[in-house]
């Protein structure tokens, strides 16, 4: 009787502070919507700015005539360059960059938690470990592999290393219905560094070819993107967005604890168990075709939260839209900033990241001291 009357407190001192929260910050769903709109538009306008970004001096115009079906408005070496660089490239950048931050936005609701990303707890670098696993041994242990899926092996490899690696990170960070966010981190840290030592004993293995790759790979770069990748990846990125309509609800409700979301009617391990296969399918197909590329999951769920609000059923398709954005000015930026020359997009995102990571860690110092 004590226990259900502590619990219809909690339930209640819940509802208090949510109306309460509602009437301070008031009802942000037609923002959210109007900010999906504007959002939507800003990333078809991403995309052509991408295409229409470089050392060829193919104008938008001359784009738009060629895509309306003017066969001379390019010629072969604008075309090439448009259609089979520049074009791959761009949807790649923005299909990983969307994937990022949705697995963000999806990590930082399951585990209610701001500072969770894939890159930081360690996901990325097991499916890190998968890639290289079949980088380095497609040509022995892993040929039969390699054969079966052909240019499927890489983007799966690098999912069953991600879904290994949120699965052991939630089982390790979570306990009595509560999970732990200095467990969360720390187990992150270990699972990131045994995934990296397994990694260099790979690269070890490697001859000069692979280390080479591995090496450019590792820093994160959309330079390889083909139509190719796209087939392989996109299938398995796509699948995962298809999932946010299933765990929106769920995920606002689980703000609240566990048991609270479970006595809503929330099917909370179901919950759990989409979340994860989709954040380590979203995350290992996004690593095994661009490398690591780090802070997109922080960077983007945060500015949107403090934007448009927490609810989910705006915020993941609002992180899906400006990730994808924010990857391909990412991407123009490091291949123009050094030009001829191209700089990984890997340490583009880490300086503008880290530190916003910083700020983020200084503003919430105090609930996560608790």
């Amino acid at each position: 009787m004590a226990l259900q009357d502590a619990m219809g407190q909690k339930r209640a001192m819940f509802s208090l502070t949510g109306l309460r929260e509602r009437h301070r910050t008031g009802d942000r769903s037609r923002l959210a919507l109007l900010a999906i709109v504007l959002l939507a538009v800003g990333s078809v306008l991403s995309l052509l700015f991408s295409v229409t970004t470089g050392a060829s001096n193919a104008s938008f115009l001359d784009v738009i005539a060629k895509v309306a079906g003017s066969d001379d408005a390019l010629n072969a070496r604008d075309r090439i360059i448009i259609f089979d660089i520049r074009m791959p490239r761009a949807i790649l950048g923005f299909l990983v960059g969307g994937s990022l931050a949705v697995s963000g936005a999806i990590m930082q609701g399951l585990f209610r938690n701001p500072l969770a990303d894939p890159g930081l707890v360690g996901v990325s670098s097991g499916a890190s470990l998968g890639a290289v696993v079949i980088i380095v041994l497609a040509s022995t242990f892993a040929a039969p592999l390699y054969t079966l899926l052909g240019i499927y092996a890489l983007p799966i490899a690098a999912f069953c290393g991600g879904l290994a690696s949120t699965w052991l990170l939630y089982r390790i960070a979570t306990g009595y219905g509560q999970t732990s966010v200095a467990t969360m981190l720390l187990a992150g840290i270990a699972l990131g560094s045994l995934a990296g030592a397994l990694t260099g004993l790979l690269i070890y293995m490697a001859n000069d070819q692979q280390l080479r790759d591995l090496t450019f790979w590792g820093m994160g770069s959309l330079a390889g993107a083909t139509w190719a990748k796209i087939a392989a990846a996109a299938p398995i990125i796509l699948l995962s967005f298809a999932a946010i309509p299933f765990m929106a609800r769920g995920l606002n409700a689980i703000t609240l604890g566990e048991a609270t979301a479970f006595h809503m009617g929330v099917p909370v391990q179901r919950l759990k168990n989409i979340a994860i296969v989709s954040v380590a399918a979203a995350t290992g197909a996004s690593v095994a075709v661009s490398g690591g590329i780090g802070f997109v999951g922080i960077v983007v769920p945060h500015v949107l939260r403090m934007s448009i609000g927490p609810d989910h059923r705006f915020l993941l398709p609002a992180s899906a839209l400006l990730g994808g954005s924010l990857l391909i000015f990412a991407d123009v930026l490091a291949r123009t900033i050094v030009a001829p020359a191209e700089l990984p997009i890997g340490i583009i995102t880490a300086a503008v990241g880290g530190p916003f990571f910083l700020w983020i860690l200084l503003r919430h110092r105090a609930r996560l001291a608790l």
